[in-house]
């Protein structure tokens, strides 16, 4: 019998079989079951990038329509407190110094080609999967933190209280770090983010997508459009990009 942690135990969200029940793994700390994604038979691979565009030139000052269906659809329900609540994707406001022009647009986990959290990471519980998408595997998170201080976005949050009313396909748990996922359990049944289809329905400000294929829709707006990345300078390679910055 070997020790050694296989890699596909590593990549748990998207493409583990479907727990029957939750898991109490510490006091206060229970994981509950994660709905099968991906068939076994269908690994996940490197042919594709998974990105998002994010265009603020379309993105409405004032409107939370992605920030709502995040939290809906990942059972993110706050406690009051902002300084500690988890959010997983926000509206930030910028202003240009030199003109007075405000723009406003959504920060998230940028799925990094290296991610800074992963490198950080102790147990091996922050991880990127082979299609770009980084996870954190709560089975394995000591809730050291660590990973919050490497990342330059400020996209993780640590989860401070006992949570009740979790959705079956978003294991959570008190003493742990997590972060936006893409909404993987979507994105392995061939379904946008949440954030992505609520934005459809009003300014189509965000695009989803696979950056490997020259025929998606993001990597038609990435050719014809200049973008740019948050922080492009420390060579993290994020997976999401923004238009009109």
């Amino acid at each position: 019998m070997t020790t050694e942690q296989s890699p596909d135990r590593r990549r748990f969200l998207g493409n583990a079989a479907a727990l029957a029940a939750g898991i109490t793994i510490a006091p206060g700390v229970t994981l509950y079951g994660v709905a099968q994604a991906k068939p076994l038979d269908q690994p996940v691979t490197n042919t594709v990038r998974w990105g998002m565009l994010i265009d603020a030139n379309r993105c409405a000052d004032g409107c939370t329509d992605c920030v709502t269906a995040c939290n809906t659809e990942n059972g993110l329900n706050g406690h009051g407190r902002p300084e500690t609540d988890a959010q997983w994707i926000r509206k930030v406001n910028l202003r240009d110094p030199k003109t007075g022009a405000k723009k406003s647009l959504p920060v998230l986990c940028m799925h990094c080609a290296e991610p800074p959290c992963v490198d950080v990471c102790p147990t091996g519980a922050s991880f990127k999967r082979d299609d770009g998408i980084v996870l954190v595997d709560k089975h394995t998170c000591i809730g050291c933190r660590y990973c919050m201080l490497a990342c330059p976005y400020k996209a993780r949050s640590f989860i401070h209280e006992t949570l009740t009313d979790q959705v079956p396909h978003t294991p959570r748990g008190k003493g742990t770090v997590e972060s936006c996922t893409f909404c993987v359990h979507r994105v392995d049944d061939d379904r946008s983010p949440a954030c992505v289809e609520a934005c459809s329905k009003t300014t189509g400000a965000l695009t989803f997508g696979d950056m490997n294929n020259p025929n998606s829709k993001i990597s038609k707006a990435l050719a014809e459009y200049p973008t740019s990345r948050i922080r492009a300078d420390l060579g993290t390679e994020p997976g999401v990009r923004y238009r009109g910055l």
